[in-house]
């Protein structure tokens, strides 16, 4: 078998209600479900770009074959668990299918560099016993890679929080797996977020057209 580098996407069906929740007091639910869909349907756009192999990460399971047409990718279903053993499910299940290294990372960055994406696969080929973690604003991290599963490392962790990184950082540390970092960029997830993800639509017309498109931003 051989083996290829691949990006997992994880991403959550876009039903009103079960996606982009923060974000409905701003925009309502099937505004918020609105936006998730795009959010996939451009990030999947930008993964592509990449020329490395894609693999969506479904949650809930039977939502696969849905993501897989919206994303253009193939998808098998997430596992069961917080996002700790689904994040540590996603190394392992990709790792089987003949992949290495493995970034997973989200749908919450529509506008997110491409460069910085190819970066972190670059530090996970370079650094292959490390830990490779991009950091966001809010304190977690966009992208988290690996070249070979590491069960148990992203259990405990407190998700949704502002210490995610630092604990991680040091769950690994206290494991003895080296961490690098790739680069930093912010998550849309709150109400908040909403006017910076205007404003740069609005200085690069060429920026995620279907997010654009459902805010009603003008090419």
């Amino acid at each position: 078998m051989s083996v290829r580098p691949v990006i997992g996407l994880m991403a959550k069906a876009p039903r009103p209600g079960f996606a982009k929740t923060r974000l409905i007091p701003a925009l309502g639910t099937a505004g918020a479900a609105a936006l998730a869909e795009a959010f996939i349907a451009d990030t999947a756009m930008l993964l592509r770009g990449t020329g490395v192999d894609v693999v969506v990460l479904a949650t809930p399971p039977e939502a696969a074959a849905v993501l897989s047409a919206l994303s253009g990718f193939p998808a098998i279903a997430q596992r069961d668990g917080d996002l700790g053993a689904r994040i540590s499910g996603a190394f392992a299940d990709l790792a089987a299918r003949g992949h290495a290294p493995v970034l997973l990372m989200g749908t919450d960055s529509p506008t997110q560099p491409q460069a910085h994406v190819t970066t972190a696969l670059s530090l996970c080929a370079a650094h292959p016993d490390a830990l490779v973690l991009g950091p966001a604003e809010d304190g977690g991290y966009w992208c988290v890679g690996l070249s070979r599963p590491q069960p148990g490392l992203f259990a405990g962790i407190a998700w949704g929080t502002g210490s995610v990184l630092a604990e991680t950082k040091a769950r690994a540390a206290r494991r003895g797996v080296p961490v690098v970092l790739g680069p930093r960029w912010h998550d849309v997830d709150e109400p908040a977020d909403l006017l910076r993800l205007r404003l740069e639509l609005a200085g690069d017309p060429a920026l995620a057209p279907r997010t654009r498109a459902v805010l009603g931003l003008v090419p």
